[in-house]
């Protein structure tokens, strides 16, 4: 793992943390390339059954991409850098894991992106959100234009492309953009409780809820009811299907296996 971003572990949950405190965490070359080895790793971990994302200090989650590197780039440098946020963050989006973003201050820009591609997130009364690209003559492109609408709507998500506009983390929740905003002493227990409960949870059924919403949000409804249909069905030739229906039968707590 790149010192520029932590894990620490917590039993079946593990804790990322952007850490470029420094720099509000700023994503340049190393950190996004660092992240996606993380990524990688923890997902070939089978015994990592959910995941933190959170940025080191008080200040910022990440409060952008780091314009002085990228302020030198040609097209060429630019699409490269594009190409690697966008496999850096479908590569959260696949890992067999739910990953909840804890956002503790500024998200904006690429910061804003890759809370954007964790499951859901939570932030603290601090938070800031925001793409505000057009303020350097750019757009999004770690693929704002395109989470942001599917998280808050059309109408909303270009109005905060096209102005720049930031948001409070109350507006955030608002328009559901976050799940629950704390204050910022209460932000990673409130993260690590939901995700210590999810990693009680059946790990294969949350791994195939999190494929099928996934890979279902942008077809078809009855494509998506199909994808859930043949998820469903399929966890019944498991282990954890059996125990999971056994133990409730018997009025107990399930012992997952993962199998």
């Amino acid at each position: 793992m790149s010192a520029v971003v932590l894990v620490e572990r917590a039993g079946a949950v593990a804790i990322v943390t952007l850490n470029r405190p420094d720099k509000l965490n700023a994503l340049n070359q190393e950190l996004v390339a660092a992240l996606y080895n993380t990524w990688s790793e923890l997902d070939r971990d089978a015994t990592v059954l959910a995941a933190i994302l959170t940025g080191a200090g008080e200040k910022a989650f990440a409060a952008g991409a780091d314009i002085a590197a990228m302020s030198t780039m040609s097209t060429t440098e630019a699409k490269a850098f594009s190409d690697l946020g966008h496999t850096v963050l479908h590569r959260m989006e696949s890992v067999h894991f739910p990953i909840i973003g804890a956002v503790n201050g500024f998200a904006l820009g690429g910061g804003c992106e890759v809370a954007l591609a964790c499951d859901f997130l939570y932030a603290s009364d601090r938070a800031r959100f925001g793409q505000p690209e057009v303020n350097l003559g750019v757009i999004p492109g770690f693929g704002g234009t395109q989470r942001l609408a599917r998280r808050v709507g059309l109408g909303r998500a270009r109005e905060l492309c096209m102005t720049g506009d930031l948001l409070s983390a109350e507006e955030a929740l608002r328009i559901g953009l976050v799940n629950a905003v704390v204050p910022p002493g209460e932000l990673a227990s409130k993260a690590r409780a939901v995700a210590e409960k999810i990693a009680t949870k059946g790990p294969l059924a949350i791994a195939q809820c999190k494929r099928v919403m996934q890979r279902g949000a942008d077809v078809p409804l009855p494509v998506a009811n199909e994808l859930e249909a043949q998820a469903f069905s399929g966890l019944f030739g498991t282990e954890d299907q059996k125990e999971g229906m056994t133990a409730f039968l018997e009025k107990r707590a399930a012992t997952f296996k993962g199998r």
